[in-house]
């Protein structure tokens, strides 16, 4: 069984960054993508990064573009979601997803994590 647990949420005011962690079990992290989504209050889950599983290439939403990075560390069986210059409108829960999908083919069809709840203030 896959277990995926994100973690670094919080609360932080506009502008601040935080850095969302993203660890399974079951899986090596060098063959598998990942990718981040998000979803606030009243709207759909939307995706925000990705990282592949083959030469490692990165996507962003255009909302984060420039502001968010998604790294991984393989020694640690983890992906890292840096987020910058935070604005209020990013406030929601964040999901982590591993598998063996296409960072192109979302909704991505990997396991889901519960969730951290990222918050900022204006």
């Amino acid at each position: 069984e896959v277990h995926v647990v994100e973690s670094g949420g919080g609360l932080v005011q506009a502008g601040g960054s935080l850095r969302l962690s993203c660890k399974a079990s079951a899986f090596t992290f060098d063959d598998i993508a990942v990718g981040w989504s998000r979803q606030a209050p009243g709207k759909e889950r939307e995706g925000v990064s990705c990282i592949s599983s083959s030469d490692g290439t990165t996507s962003y939403a255009d909302s984060v573009k420039g502001r968010f990075t998604i790294s991984r560390d393989n020694a640690k069986n983890a992906v890292y979601l840096q987020m910058n210059s935070l604005k209020p409108e990013d406030t929601a829960v964040y999901y982590c997803a591993v598998g063996f999908f296409s960072c192109s083919d979302y909704p991505w069809l990997g396991s889901w994590g519960q969730g951290t709840q990222v918050t900022v203030s204006s």
